[in-house]
């Protein structure tokens, strides 16, 4: 399987601007730039897409592990938090903070936290991730 993204850019790296378009059309021409990654101007930037990727890829990961343990959840939800430090000349993802809250009927903590420690592990974003990983997840 073969997924693919394209950005075109256009001008310098502070004054320029670019789009972020997807195959599948979720992103369409969707406007990025410096003041979209570095300020608040509206718009996408590659940081809030690695965190949504993370959040989406690590939540369906731990359904699969707790269906096959038998467990339905109700509702799994993960906000992904991706920390851009300075590194050298440039910057760099240092790190990847997972919140996870959830509604798993009949599951303890203990197994819980077992399942979602395999998930976080066995994530494909994860394992991509040059970054410290973390892991808050708690039973609602």
């Amino acid at each position: 399987m073969i997924r693919k993204a394209k950005a075109v850019w256009h001008g310098t790296g502070r004054a320029g601007s670019g789009q972020l378009t997807s195959d599948s059309g979720v992103l369409d021409a969707t406007p990025y730039s410096f003041k979209t990654r570095f300020e608040n101007e509206k718009g996408t930037n590659p940081e809030e897409l690695i965190a949504a990727a993370h959040a989406g890829c690590f939540t369906m990961a731990l359904a699969f592990g707790l269906q096959t343990a038998g467990f339905n959840p109700t509702e799994l939800s993960t906000e992904a938090a991706v920390t851009l430090d300075p590194d050298g000349q440039g910057f760099k993802i240092s790190k990847s903070a997972l919140t996870l809250r959830a509604k798993v009927p009949n599951l303890d903590d203990a197994g819980f936290a077992r399942i979602a420690g395999e998930a976080e592990k066995n994530c494909p974003v994860s394992n991509v991730l040059n970054a410290t990983i973390t892991l808050d997840a708690k039973l609602d």
